[in-house]
């Protein structure tokens, strides 16, 4: 079977990595304090005789000795009983703390400055299917009701099911799917209003490691979640989703915090411009719910304005493609072509099965899931240069991509 797509490497979302020892036993061990040691028995040895009776002989100046101090000690419980009360009193008096009434200032281009001017044109998805339900995040394309988000965000609604898009005010609206493109884990969704607020999209191509993101969702369903961190690094090849709709991220990777709920959401940079969807993210969870580790992953901007584009002008995108199978056995350097398709981009270059790709332009090819992602960096019709080694020889060839449905 012909496909550009090498096939599924990790079946699972969020991305899952192997787990982790188990947590410890809730709560601190239980120490038992060693007991106090038991008091040591003194012998009692009695006065005698004469004891008792000099005891009985001093009752009477012992007592009169003591009345006074009797008196003294009488006196001083009243006295402390007098401050106790006056204690309590005094407790039950109103407290003033020292509070500054100075203004925080807040520049220009701060976190609190982005959020404020953003906040409006993001949205929570809730996606009512057949048999299941989910959530996820989007944000305004343009005032006339178009957003986008991810393609696994509503795909339980594809083929029937609900959804519901909440805007930051509370307000919700019906959504229905324009288009999706499985291949990017792009949607875009439209509900009936004119007056939406869209987002500007930057360029993900100028975006450095280390340049401050913000990102912005609804992660386990709290709406309007911020969080920020970096760019962590950039080209980062991610794979995401099922058998069947197994998406191949040329990724922008971020330790801002992203969970699920987050997905769809924007990434943005310290101008407040769209520079990534936030769609995946790396976890030690091994089953069960996926939490932050700090590794999330972002389809880049420039990718998602084309697939976004087509998707509101015809329904359906295209997804750049160059003609040929890969070898998913292959444990080598680069990706060994097992198959070039029969009038496709790679014969008319002159690509022969058992071929191994080792660069795509000026990017080093690892296997077979980064060839994926690196030519989906590109356009259908963009012409790139694939360096190959055939019998133990480099060869360079040029090779004008082709194109493919995103939604096949």
């Amino acid at each position: 079977m012909s496909t550009d797509i090498p096939g599924p490497v990790d079946p699972s979302r969020p991305l899952a990595s192997p787990p982790t020892p188990g947590p410890y036993p809730y709560g601190p061990p239980s120490w038992a304090s060693p007991p106090s040691p038991a008091p040591t028995r003194r012998d009692r040895r009695g006065l005698g005789i004469f004891a008792t009776v000099l005891v009985a002989g001093l009752t009477a100046a012992i007592v009169g000795a003591f009345a006074g101090l009797g008196g003294y000690v009488l006196g001083r419980g009243v006295d402390q009983a007098a401050t106790i009360t006056s204690a309590t009193e005094a407790k039950d008096a109103p407290v003033t703390l020292p509070q500054t009434s100075t203004p925080v200032v807040r520049e220009p281009g701060s976190i609190n400055a982005i959020v404020t001017a953003v906040m409006p044109s993001v949205v929570s998805i809730q996606v009512d299917g057949s048999s299941e339900s989910g959530s996820g995040s989007g944000f305004a394309l343009r005032p006339d009701g178009y957003i986008l988000t991810n393609n696994h965000v509503v795909d339980l609604a594809a083929s029937g099911g609900d959804i519901t898009v909440v805007f930051s005010d509370g307000t919700k609206a019906d959504g229905t799917i324009v288009g999706r493109n499985k291949e990017y884990d792009l949607a875009v969704v439209k509900v009936d209003r004119t007056d939406l607020a869209p987002l500007a999209l930057g360029d993900s191509d100028q975006v450095l490691v280390g340049d401050l993101v913000v990102a912005i969702g609804a992660p386990l369903g709290l709406d309007g979640t911020v969080t920020s961190g970096i760019v962590s690094a950039k080209d980062r090849p991610v794979t995401a989703g099922g058998t069947e709709d197994m998406a191949y991220i040329n990724a922008i990777q971020t330790d801002a915090a992203i969970n699920p709920g987050n997905s769809g959401g924007p990434l943005l940079d310290g101008a407040g411009r769209v520079i990534g969807i936030n769609s995946a993210i790396a976890t030690l969870a091994y089953g069960g719910e996926a939490g932050n580790i700090g590794l999330g992953f972002a389809i880049p901007s420039n990718s998602a304005r084309r697939i976004a584009e087509e998707l509101i002008a015809t329904g359906d995108s295209s997804t750049p493609i160059i003609g040929v199978s890969l070898d998913l056995a292959y444990e080598g350097e680069g990706a060994r072509v097992s198959e070039v398709n029969s009038g496709g981009p790679s014969q008319a270059a002159g690509i022969e099965p058992g071929d191994i790709i080792t660069r795509l332009d000026d990017r080093s090819i690892d296997d077979s899931t980064e060839l994926v992602v690196a030519i989906r960096s590109y356009d259908p019709g963009d012409k790139v240069t694939l360096q190959v080694q055939r019998g133990g020889k480099a060869k360079t060839v040029e090779v004008t991509l082709g194109s493919a449905s995103g939604n096949r």
